[in-house]
């Protein structure tokens, strides 16, 4: 048996071992960075690839050497690249190079942002920084703040748990949801599914999901919604929430927030406003007048790892008031981590405003990207991304065999490629871009995904990468025409 002492500081590597692990990651990475656009955005992979990269637990430790092997494996030989800029497929940033340093100096703090005293500095500058999104960015009154949670659904979720609690009374909390009183959420057509699983976990079940039409431009209908809202208040059915979407994930289009803010009034419904993907929009001056009425909503999801491009994972909520979060969360203390708030000074312990007692520091990278970066740049950045979407639809126009399949208001482009001889074939026009879909994807020349727009297949281009260009977009519209010319070819006439 090994001596105590020996066994334990096995585990605790000396700062020189730590810099050189460290220093040989970095060159990976800035070889990655280097690389990057010369690189397949995406591939297809053998299984013996795939196998190499989770070789067996060994029983002894690895190299330096040898883990050093294993992450260029990992990052080399086996990935999608989310931060290429002809990755156009789903809302996923690009990653930004001081998010991921502040990841690295967060882990190696490992501070727990549940509680004050765990975690003040982490606590300190969540608060901070979710202050500033609610207040300067949405305009929610001062005091308003919330979380950073894993994303968009974890954060919709701690929204919606506050908001059935609201309607229902807080003694659902004890007595369950078969005690309350029947109650609906209200969500477009359009609205992620993220909602429904809300409602699923919440006890409502996914039933309680009124969805609500869409209009030609896919934003929910104000007039239906209304219809929907008498209806069930006839019925004795009340509103726990009214969702709102600010950037639906099929087209990018966003919910007449102002005209969904009446009816929430009205009719005593909280406002959420699920903005995972669109609401970081209004950080630039052409689209805020997009998002009029957000500073309405009661909270705000959305996702600073989409347009800000922070390192997965990182959502946020915020709330009007976040009492409501506390109401709904919070729950006496065990003794073993009590405090004398008054003697101590501590702040608010965050554990209790949401519902994970581990909480890491993900605020870091993303604040610590603001910092590096500014507003203005990103508000550029996003801006930029805005006018690459339309010249994505224009150039589309401009191509005999393409055709446009939405007008968006965001980054979104939707189209397909029609050939001649298929036009006015919609079933076999779904089928051909199902299969130049898959082909691109496994292609790497070019990535995008897909929407179903009122049952027609579409091609789908999500553009919210700072590295994306016109001619990353050309690239793209010709990979698609190129893979769409071959596949009718090789099915020939019909």
């Amino acid at each position: 048996m090994k001596e105590h002492g020996r066994f334990a500081r096995e585990l605790d590597w000396s700062p020189d071992r730590a810099r050189a692990l460290g220093e040989g990651a970095l060159d990976v990475w800035c070889e990655l960075l280097r690389t990057l656009p010369d690189r397949p955005v995406s591939a297809r992979w053998a299984p013996e690839a795939l196998q190499a990269i989770a070789p067996p637990i060994p029983e002894e430790p690895l190299s330096c050497e040898e883990l050093l092997a294993h992450a260029r494996t990992v990052l080399f030989d086996s990935a999608t690249y989310s931060g290429h800029p002809r990755f156009m497929g789903y809302v996923c940033g690009a990653g930004t190079v001081p998010g991921a340093v502040a990841d690295l100096l967060a882990a190696g703090l490992n501070a727990n942002a549940a509680s004050f005293r765990l975690g003040a500095g982490a606590i300190t500058i969540e608060t901070h920084l979710t202050r500033w999104f609610a207040s300067e960015v949405f305009g929610l009154p001062k005091g308003a703040f919330g979380l950073l949670t894993s994303g968009g659904a974890m954060a919709s979720f701690v929204a919606l748990k506050a908001a059935r609690d609201a309607c229902a009374g807080r003694s659902v909390r004890q007595n369950g949801i078969a005690a309350a009183a029947p109650m609906a959420i209200y969500a477009s057509e359009e609205a992620h599914i993220v909602i429904d699983r809300a409602a699923d976990m919440l006890g409502m079940g996914s039933n309680a999901v009124r969805k609500i039409p869409v209009d030609d431009r896919y934003q929910m209908r104000v007039d239906a919604l209304e219809r929907a809202l008498a209806q069930d208040a006839a019925a004795g059915v009340k509103p726990a929430a009214i969702v709102a979407t600010a950037g639906t994930v099929g087209t990018g289009a966003i919910d007449p927030l102002d005209g969904i803010a009446d009816l929430a009034a009205r009719y005593g419904a909280w406002l959420h406003v699920d903005g995972a993907y669109g609401a970081l929009g209004c950080l630039a001056d052409s689209l805020r007048p997009l998002f009029r009425g957000m500073d309405r909503a009661d909270s705000i999801a959305f996702d600073p790892h989409k347009w800000l491009s922070t390192p997965l994972t990182g959502g946020c909520v915020v709330v009007r008031d976040p009492q409501k979060l506390q109401e709904a969360f919070g729950f006496p203390l065990p003794s073993y981590v009590r405090q004398d708030k008054e003697r101590t000074g501590d702040g608010v312990d965050l554990g209790l405003y949401g519902p994970e007692f581990s909480r890491g520091f993900n605020a870091f990278k993303v604040f610590f990207s603001l910092l590096a970066h500014g507003r203005r740049p990103y508000a550029e950045s996003i801006a930029r991304n805005v006018q690459l979407a339309r010249y994505l639809e224009a150039q589309v126009e401009k191509r005999k065999d393409m055709e446009r399949m939405s007008k968006g208001d965001l980054s979104i482009a939707c189209f397909r490629y029609v050939p001649p001889a298929l036009r006015g074939h919609d079933a076999a026009l779904d089928a051909l871009n199902e299969r130049i879909e898959t082909e691109l994807q496994l292609d790497g020349r070019a990535f995008c995904s897909s929407s179903v727009l009122r049952g027609r297949f579409a091609l789908r281009a999500c553009i919210i990468n700072f590295r994306t260009e016109q001619q990353d977009v050309d690239a793209l519209l010709d990979a698609v025409e190129d893979i769409g010319q071959r596949i009718a070819e090789e099915r020939g006439p019909k």
